[in-house]
């Protein structure tokens, strides 16, 4: 019988812990996938699993029985199984208080969401103590026996953490895949009552499969969020994709929503955002610059592509390296935004590491993998842009897009000293009509009169009109060097406390960002 219970427990540890990745993907779709997020979900699963613990030995000790033991696990199996389905309606409030700004809205739906874990991880943190009290039959063993089941249950866990993202998620989708690591439990459960029990026990939980198995078919949604416009969803193991199509164009929206990432229309370049930007990058370099010496980029955070495309009709046969960690949102990019682009190489990988194990210098490298609450601390540090630095040509000049409030430059302030930690020198746009600014990190000490006088210059030649577009907004639009604040590093890069503060103030005053 021994066993069994091993199996059980491993079973309950794999439940649990795949249970937890994916209730961060269901989250993340709606509230974003920030530490703050991931800390309040781990931290209430370890208190469900606390009182699991607890219950579970009072009622093994109450009813040491294997049909008791059994039976717990089902209704914890199947209660994994309805949860996000219980959830679904109040996601999808939460999907629109988050897209009007209504913080108390949110807040409360972040905590009823959580709330309905209750029931299932609880159960499912009975399993260890009963099972303890099942195995034990000579007091002698109970310590060795008590350490087998309990490394049994963290094997189990440990599987568990890798096949929600890894496996389950970008083949069949979140709610299916609480629908699938259930019923694993939930047959074992059932097919053990029959065996070790008997199967009349198991027959009168019959109607449980049978529900998972309509909600399955029947019950998963066809859209996770009811976004107008929407053409297109699919969730991978980074991130859950929107495509939506507005008035022709196609903008590319990420997990909760907030933010455009890329946008395409087949007649039109100029979207009047902060793709574009970065083809005025060159010119802050020291007079007179040729288009023709500009020939090669490198893109961090490529997504679907805008500033690729961009790139490849200003500067004629320039070398386009893009590097994106999202395989699915490469395939968006090729299907929904025109990213067959001949002079672009695509890596799909981390752009850290893919830029620091590249052998390419670049005259512009455009770090575009973060906006508000999206911030990977690896991409903030002295350490990385001195891995950027390493990678310019001579007169390479780095652009970063970074989200900030209407009167907030905090973020601003703190990542322009980290990269002034690097770089000589550092100029600063204001993207209009926007919450977001451009920084220009140049390798060689340059001025910002440059810039005019490169505008002034390709205004009196056969330049594309995208080129003095840009330029001209950029021009316009200049704002001050950022003030001395804090340089973060590999070992300390506390960008969370500044993007938190940034997001509350943002919720606060009800700043909403038009979109072009």
């Amino acid at each position: 019988m021994r066993k069994i219970l091993y199996v059980a427990v491993f079973f309950s540890g794999m439940v649990t812990l795949a249970a937890e990745m994916a209730t961060g993907r269901l989250l993340g779709n709606y509230f974003g996938t920030s530490n703050l997020i991931w800390a309040s979900i781990i931290g209430l699963i370890l208190i469900y699993l606390t009182v699991g613990y607890f219950v579970g030995g009072k009622w093994a000790d109450r009813s040491p029985k294997y049909e008791t033991f059994f039976s717990i696990l089902a209704w914890g199996a199947f209660s994994i199984c309805l949860v996000p389905f219980a959830a679904r309606p109040i996601l999808q409030f939460a999907a629109n208080a988050f897209d009007q700004l209504w913080i108390g809205n949110l807040i409360g739906s972040f905590i009823v969401v959580m709330v309905l874990f209750i029931i299932p991880i609880t159960l499912l943190g009975t399993a260890s103590p009963f099972a303890i009290r099942l195995a034990i039959q000579d007091s002698r063993q109970a310590g060795t026996v008590s350490g087998k089941i309990y490394a049994v249950s963290t094997l189990g866990s440990f599987v568990g953490t890798f096949i929600p993202d890894i496996l389950l998620i970008p083949l069949i989708g979140t709610y299916r895949t609480f629908l699938v690591i259930g019923s694993i439990l939930l047959v074992f459960a059932l097919v053990s009552l029959i065996f070790v029990v008997n199967w009349k026990k198991a027959f009168s939980l019959i109607w449980m499969p049978i529900i998972v198995l309509i909600l399955g078919l029947y019950g998963a949604p066809g859209s996770d969020k009811k976004t107008e416009g929407m053409i297109f969803e699919t969730e991978s193991s980074y991130n859950y994709i929107q495509v939506i199509e507005v008035n022709g164009f196609h903008l590319l929206r990420l997990n909760e929503g907030q933010g455009v990432h890329s946008i395409y229309h087949p007649d039109q370049l100029n979207y009047y955002g902060p793709w574009e930007q970065v083809l005025a990058a060159p010119f802050f370099n020291n007079p007179p610059i040729e288009i023709e010496e500009i020939d090669s980029i490198a893109i961090v955070g490529l997504a679907a592509g805008t500033t690729a495309r961009q790139a490849a009709e200003v500067y004629p046969g320039i070398l386009i390296d893009g590097y994106e960690i999202d395989p699915k949102i490469v395939e968006v990019g090729n299907e929904f935004f025109g990213m067959d682009i001949p002079n672009l190489s695509i890596y799909v990988q981390d752009g850290r590491w893919g830029l620091s194990t590249s052998k390419n210098t670049y005259d512009i490298i455009s770090v575009d993998a973060y906006r508000p609450p999206y911030i990977p601390w690896h991409f903030t540090t002295r350490e990385f842009f001195s891995e950027v630095y390493d990678h310019l040509e001579p007169d390479g000049v780095m652009v970063i897009n970074i989200g900030r409030g209407l009167n907030d430059r905090r973020l601003i302030d703190a990542l322009g000293s980290t990269i002034l930690d690097v770089f000589p020198t550092i100029h600063v746009m204001d993207l209009p009509d926007s919450f977001n600014s451009i920084l220009f990190a140049t390798k060689t000490p340059t001025e910002t009169s440059n810039l005019e006088v490169n505008f002034q210059q390709l205004n009196t030649q056969k330049t594309h009109p995208l080129l003095l577009e840009t330029l001209k907004i950029t021009v316009e639009n200049l704002h001050e060097p950022p003030n001395q604040s804090i340089v973060f590093t590999d070992d300390k890069a506390p960008i969370e406390w500044l993007t938190n503060a940034m997001i509350i103030d943002f919720f606060l005053h009800g700043e909403v960002e038009t979109l072009q």
